[in-house]
């Protein structure tokens, strides 16, 4: 990873840890202290002083801190101030890569000057992002042999090109290289692939070296993936992918459960299988070096068990394939059943192949037969697991994705693991976000992440929601499930974006209504229309910024974890109220789970999530102090349903107008006054 350098200390020598922490921490945010000194855009604020003050005293004296930082608190710096100051291993994990971003290449050298402290810093991505310096000699080598597809072998070129200079191996190195490259995969250090220690290039591998850059640092930067990723693998023989820190800062915390139910459930998919099956044939071939010394009868074993596992796990996911009937669909006791036959004989064949992998391998072979036969035969285990379906602590769905069909077990509640693997064995930890509290109170988040005793503070906004913005509410709108529900969207929108002159994000919870919406605006509206799905997220964002008066249509991906400053986006519009379908497997499970322990699964699970949701969407407007704009809800549930008043309350402080005439003033006027001020 890029390191933040050290610059020469001429401070006085550091006091011993944690002595005077809170009066050190203050000191820099006096109106007259370093940040102010050494910061040309800082200025003083009175939230991001509690926040760094409450953070110092947890670094002092241990225990959990639950932080909600309105958006202009700056709240990173509210927290990076005390922990670096600590003179602990601080490990920094963040919900977004922007964030990452922003620490590492921004906050963390103008720090490094402002306090004068000399500390190191790493900045460490999930495996799959680093080139493989094994992987890649083989795919190098078939593409000078000219077994791969000229494609194929013009990227890899490029790839050599890049290798024979990069100090990291990080793919982000390569602005111009497409998220969804089928070579890299074939390429990058995936934990599957990785051979550990009997690599032949272990001590020169680039995540070897991220990990001992991180293992001499006192800043370390994750995020959410790695961070489960890493407990994931402590509850194995595989060790650590993080070094040991006893102090934490979650940012973004309201993305820790989605992220930990990922990481600790088990699914076997299609492309699982294809990928064995593919690295096998790579691998047993040898008409690349590192070729193997095998036997022609050994390979002809080798490539008859791959075959063997192919044709089986087709057979399997194709009897599996009509029981998904969308997304994601429970699996039940019949379906499991009904494949039961084609499962044993694909779980026999990965017990085959492993088998045959590791005898061919030897105690001193091929250390590449070695990890192929370990895959099938962790697959294999997985296969039985979720085959055997019987785990009441998970819930068990078939998802597509693509071409992909994947068969998962989930875990219902991860709040113990949470505690267990991560909070618990830190000995200061603070959660922080903008969105943490429901109602006024952090108990649906302790609840779901299983946190105990904490520190709890709560800080408003820094910005001015009265003069900055307006909450447009129609005062006729149907019901969500009426037929006519997208056509009324459709006009209301139009009249928006018309006083906005585009420069709007239109959010929805599903694709169904962004489709009928989006083929009623392209037809009447002048500006230019942004569809997700039509580009990757990231092009989407760029282009969003840099063409004038556009419009992005688009769903959950981007509500959260966007930033837009400045006038591109002045105008926020969600069409309904974001609940959970009850429909999905882990939603239902979870429900179910909160109503046989005596809940209330609606009022204590699906509105607390949906207002934290909906809370990030309209986040995305006002990103700096002179930002403007409006926010609209189109739901008219706010208004006729009695959890209305509980979304109500949740939200941000700006005036209510239920005019179109009074937005239209808004964006007239320079102060917003012409909006209604309105009782919610």
């Amino acid at each position: 990873m890029p390191e933040v350098p050290a610059v020469p200390d001429t401070s006085p020598p550091r006091p011993d840890v944690d002595s005077g922490l809170d009066a050190r921490v203050a000191a820099a945010f006096a109106d007259g202290g370093a940040l102010a000194r050494t910061m040309g855009a800082f200025e003083p604020r009175p939230g991001q002083r509690r926040m760094a003050a409450d953070a110092a005293r947890v670094l002092e004296s241990g225990g959990v801190l639950l932080a909600e930082a309105g958006t202009g608190t700056g709240k990173t710096l509210a927290y990076l101030v005390p922990a670096i100051l600590s003179g602990r291993r601080v490990l920094i994990s963040t919900g977004t890569k922007n964030l990452q971003d922003q620490i590492f290449y921004k906050d963390l050298p103008d720090l490094q000057q402002a306090l004068g402290v000399d500390f190191r810093a790493t900045y460490m991505k999930g495996r799959g992002n680093y080139l493989c310096l094994h992987r890649f000699a083989t795919a190098h080598a078939e593409a000078a042999a000219s077994l791969l597809p000229a494609a194929d072998r013009g990227v890899l070129d490029q790839l050599a090109e890049w290798a024979a200079q990069t100090d990291t191996g990080d793919r982000a190195e390569i602005e111009d290289l497409p998220d969804n490259l089928d070579v890299w995969n074939d390429v990058a250090a995936t934990s599957e692939n990785c051979i550990g220690t009997e690599c032949p290039v272990f001590q020169e591998c680039f995540v070897t070296k991220m990990r001992q850059r991180a293992a001499e640092s006192d800043v370390v930067i994750v995020n959410h993936h790695l961070l489960c990723a890493d407990a994931a693998v402590r509850q194995s023989a595989y060790g650590e992918v993080i070094p040991a820190c006893d102090t934490a800062v979650i940012d973004e915390a309201h993305q820790l459960e989605d992220v930990a139910t990922q990481y600790f459930g088990i699914a076997v998919s299609n492309h699982r299988l294809d990928e064995l099956y593919r690295d096998g044939r790579r691998t047993v071939a040898g008409d690349a070096p590192p070729a193997l010394e095998l036997e022609e009868a050994s390979v002809r074993e080798l490539f008859d068990l791959l075959d063997r596992v192919r044709g089986d796990a087709y057979l399997f996911f194709g009897a599996l394939a009509p029981a998904a009937a969308g997304e994601r669909t429970r699996v039940t006791a019949d379906m499991l059943s009904a494949v039961a036959e084609p499962a044993r004989r694909l779980g026999r064949s990965l017990g085959d192949l492993c088998a045959a992998m590791s005898r061919l391998a030897g105690p001193s072979g091929s250390t590449d037969l070695a990890a192929l036969g370990r895959r099938a035969d962790e697959i294999r285990k997985e296969l039985a697991f979720l085959m055997d379906g019987v785990d009441a602590t998970y819930v068990y769905f078939l998802e597509r994705r693509g071409r992909g069909l994947f068969l998962r077990a989930a875990p219902i509640d991860v709040s113990s693991i949470i505690r267990e693997l991560l909070i618990g064995r830190m000995e200061s930890t603070i959660l922080t976000s903008a969105t943490l509290t429901v109602d006024a109170s952090f108990a649906y988040l302790r609840g779901r992440l299983g946190i105990g005793e904490a520190a709890e503070l709560r800080l408003p906004s820094e910005f001015d929601y009265r003069e900055q913005a307006v909450l447009y509410l129609p005062r006729e709108m149907p019901q969500p499930r009426h037929p006519g529900f997208a056509a009324a969207v459709a006009r209301e929108v139009e009249a928006l974006l018309r006083i906005t002159e585009g420069r709007a994000f239109v959010l929805f919870t599903s694709y169904a209504n962004l489709r009928d919406v989006h083929s009623s605006l392209e037809r009447v509206l002048p500006y230019p229309l942004l569809v997700q799905g039509s580009s990757p997220r990231s092009v989407l964002l760029r282009e969003f910024r840099t063409t004038p008066n556009a419009v992005l249509l688009a769903t959950s991906s981007f509500w959260q974890g966007v930033d837009v400053a400045g006038d591109a986006l002045s105008c926020v519009v969600i069409d309904k109220l974001p609940f959970a379908s009850p429909g999905d497997p882990l939603t239902a499970a979870r429900m179910e789970q909160i109503e046989a322990e005596g809940g209330n699964p609606f009022s204590d699970y699906q509105v607390p999530l949906a207002i934290l949701t909906l809370l990030q969407g309209l986040g995305r407007l006002l990103r700096h102090r002179t930002d403007r704009g409006v926010l609209a809800l189109l739901d008219p549930r706010l208004r006729t349903r009695g959890y209305g008043r509980r979304f109500l309350d949740s939200l941000p402080p700006a005036p209510v107008t239920h005019d179109l005439a009074s937005v239209a003033r808004f964006f007239d006027s320079a102060s917003g006054a012409g909006a209604e001020h309105s009782l919610r």
